[in-house]
Parts: C-alpha cells; sequence; structure tokens
C-alpha cells in the first residue's frame, strides 16, 4: 500500500492541508464578490444615465444627483486624514501573549469611524471601499469583511473633512486611548498622516437592507398604550 500511495502521489501530498483549501477558497470568492460588485456599479450607471434621458424625470435630475452624492454614490475628492491599523508583529506572539491580545479587531476600526464621524467627515472610506450609511465592519476569523468582501491588514481609514477637527476627535475618543496602551504594550499598529487631496470612489454595492425596515413610529398596544 506504502509503494502504490508513492507511486500514485508522483511527489506531491495525498492529503494537502485543510487550511491552504479555506484560504484558496476565500481568496477565490473575495475575487468574485469584488467582480459582482463592479457589474453591479455599471448597471446601476446605466440605470442612471436612462432614467437622465426620460422625459418625465428631466425636472428629478438636479434633485436626484444632490441625493446620490449626499448617501456616497458619486466620487468626491479633497483634503483627508488617513488612519492605518495592523497587528503587532509575529515575534511578540512568542512571548506567551494572548493571540487575541496581538490583533486588529473590528471594534477597533469601527472607533476609527465613530471619531471621524464625530469630527465632522464628510465622506469616507475603509480598504477603498466608500464608506455609507449601511456600512457594516464584520470579523470573520483573522479578516474583516466589508460589504461582502474578506480584507488582510493593515486597515486603512480615510476621512475627507476639516484635518484639525478629524485629528482631535480622533485623540479625544475614549477607544482609540485605549488601543493605543496595546500599542505601547504589544507593538500594534497606530499610525495617523494628513494627506492634501485625496480620491474617493462612490459607493459600488448593494443599497438593499436584508435585517432592517423603514421606522413607521411605535406601535400601540390596544389594552394599554404603551409602546411595543
Amino acid at each position: 500500500m506504502i509503494i502504490i500511495s508513492a507511486m500514485h502521489a508522483q511527489g506531491t501530498d495525498l492529503r494537502p492541508a485543510r487550511n491552504t483549501d479555506l484560504v484558496s477558497l476565500v481568496q477565490s470568492q473575495s475575487r468574485h464578490n469584488t467582480e459582482l460588485t463592479r457589474q453591479l456599479a455599471a448597471l446601476r450607471q446605466e440605470v442612471d444615465a436612462l432614467a437622465a434621458r426620460g422625459s418625465e424625470q428631466s425636472d428629478r435630475t438636479p434633485e436626484l444627483g444632490r441625493q446620490a452624492r449626499r448617501v456616497g454614490l458619486t466620487p468626491v475628492a479633497g483634503p483627508a486624514v488617513t488612519v492605518t491599523l495592523d497587528d503587532a508583529p509575529s515575534s511578540v506572539a512568542a512571548n506567551g501573549i494572548e493571540p487575541d491580545l496581538l490583533v486588529v479587531h473590528q471594534q477597533d476600526i469601527q472607533a476609527v469611524v465613530n471619531a471621524f464621524w464625530r469630527g465632522g467627515a464628510e465622506a469616507m472610506t475603509i480598504q477603498g471601499q466608500r464608506v455609507i450609511s449601511t456600512t457594516a465592519v464584520k470579523c470573520v476569523g483573522n479578516t474583516v469583511v466589508l460589504h461582502g468582501i474578506p480584507y488582510a491588514p493593515p486597515y486603512q481609514i480615510s476621512a475627507i473633512g476639516d484635518e484639525a477637527r478629524l485629528h482631535a476627535a480622533l485623540a479625544e475618543s475614549e477607544p482609540i486611548q485605549i488601543y493605543q496602551q496595546y500599542v505601547e504594550a504589544y507593538g500594534l499598529v497606530f499610525r495617523e498622516k494628513s494627506e492634501p487631496n485625496v480620491g474617493f470612489p462612490g459607493h459600488e454595492g448593494s443599497l438593499d437592507l436584508v435585517h432592517a425596515a423603514p421606522y413607521t413610529g411605535f406601535a400601540m398596544r390596544s389594552d394599554r398604550g404603551a409602546p411595543r
């Protein structure tokens, strides 16, 4: 059996590591999701162009354009602040430290996003993807998934706005102050820089809500009149 297995393998591994298969699967799915996002963006542009040509939409075109800019569907440019987050060096893990303390988590990225919004950010991107009102940052294993696409560190979050206000908001953020303690203790990365002019793309993903519905007010109970 050993001889037959060796002849069949021809120098290759008969039982390749499952992790390698999973990595390849994630990479393949990421490329597929990216391509679908591009197709969606192209179709949306085609629909918008057809709507703008219609006589019924002619008087609404300016308002549609304003709303598209407000929700992040159009490209923008301006002065920006960029924050880079990264895991601790691999050499630190050898010191017996809990691995969970040495990596960037979704709440760390969300802390930067929240600070930027408080600082008056006019537009934002994570890993080059435009952030809109329905954008969610989710941790899956040792990657972060954004609009269905997984990303590995380092993570870049950029915001266009008043640079002084954005820097001040980052400095005043309590979650970021806590993250900075891990930077000092374990070597995680937090880099902050100003950029004179940066271009952001418009959002290219889906705008549909899967787990939410428009708010229509509290439903009142008939027996006591209290909100549900």
